[in-house]
């Protein structure tokens, strides 16, 4: 937390510091020649006034690096030494990067022309505003909100992410029924904009979860801190997903269970948090016995290796873990009851019907 708290936001550049502030476009690669093919035309035919583009090259063994200096001389290149994933992937190039905002595009993006202008509006209107995400749909089919994000994400009380326009599995088809700029509880980091001085500030992402949820647990650490989460739909976004680890994929299933308990253990307050995990342990039970009887023996391996690797960062860093959590107010975008319990025992399947927040 570094210390930062909401009565220090006048350390963070105040709203309409700069005429047109400058955005830092940072898109984090690995073997990705083909994606930044296909969709940095996009990027580089994005209408905001000033702007930076910059990839950064997570020790590709591709033509990534010497495609882009053929085909896109004018974008900025960092290399990274190793591929140190998407959290320190991310840290390790924006400590290098002067800007007043960043936006961490993913490589599998395709951007509409007037993407930044919104949300740049919109964070410039509220100085607390630090985190904010474009409505993102799916590259494949358009009409339909994408897994990763979608219109806003919201987190339950057992700490199951889901979002405006996607339930689980179960994804809606766009109809303008979630186009209302909101409060979220996290930012999807296919294409997360943030103040770059609240990212540093609040420490930026852990680099310990490698990749999947640390963007997750960098909102929630920045509603902590005090500041704003939120999704604008008046910018769109179509993504791909899945291009660097498919679902299904047994590590992708590792590394999610394992870092949302860590994230869970990283920010709940202390008077809910035994019980919490306790019920999270045994849904994730539920989950991976399921899926075994099923015949999908890779994923009941993944959740169980996930909550031993879960112990042991638990055991290692318990004198690290502070309980003592400041909570100015219940975070934006946050559910307190079950999602699963909606979703698999009541049979609801749009976000409408399980979340009342107008």
């Amino acid at each position: 937390m570094n210390g930062l708290r909401r009565n220090d936001a006048e350390a963070v550049d105040k709203a309409g510091t700069h005429e047109t502030p400058l955005v830092a476009i940072v898109i984090l690669t690995w073997n990705g020649k083909e994606l930044l093919q296909k969709f940095l035309p996009f990027v580089m035919a994005s209408s905001y006034a000033n702007m930076r583009v910059i990839v950064v090259d997570n020790a590709s063994d591709d033509e990534t690096i010497a495609f882009l200096k053929q085909s896109f001389p004018e974008i900025e290149i960092l290399t990274n030494p190793c591929n140190e994933g998407f959290a320190k992937g991310y840290n390790t190039a924006l400590k290098q990067i002067q800007s007043d905002y960043y936006v961490l595009l993913n490589n599998d993006v395709e951007v509409t022309a007037g993407w930044i202008e919104p949300i740049i509006d919109l964070m410039e209107s509220d100085i607390l505003i630090a985190v904010c995400q474009p409505k993102i749909l799916s590259y494949n089919k358009r009409d339909y909100f994408e897994y990763a994000g979608a219109s806003g994400g919201w987190l339950d009380a057992f700490g199951y992410p889901f979002a405006r326009g996607r339930i689980f599995d179960v994804i809606e088809e766009d109809k303008g029924q979630y186009d209302d700029a909101q409060p979220c509880f996290w930012a999807s980091g296919a294409a997360m904009f943030v103040r770059a001085q609240v990212y540093h500030k609040v420490g930026g992402l852990d680099e310990y979860f490698f990749a999947h949820q640390e963007e997750i647990d960098f909102c929630w650490r920045s509603q902590r801190a005090g500041f704003k989460v939120y999704v604008q739909p008046e910018s769109v976004v179509y993504h791909v997903g899945g291009s660097t680890l498919a679902k299904g994929n047994s590590m992708k299933t590792y590394l999610n269970f394992r870092n949302n308990l860590i994230m869970l253990v990283k920010n709940l307050p202390s008077s809910v948090l035994i019980q919490t995990v306790i019920i999270r342990f045994l849904l994730d039970a539920i989950a991976a016995w399921k899926a075994l009887l099923n015949g999908d023996a890779r994923f009941f391996i993944a959740i169980f290796k996930a909550h031993i690797s879960f112990l042991g960062w638990l055991f290692s860093n318990q004198k690290k873990v502070s309980f003592s959590i400041l909570h100015l107010e219940k975070p934006k975008g946050w559910f307190a009851s079950s999602v699963v319990w909606k979703h698999f025992i009541q049979r609801k399947n749009l976000f409408s019907e399980i979340v009342k927040y107008k």
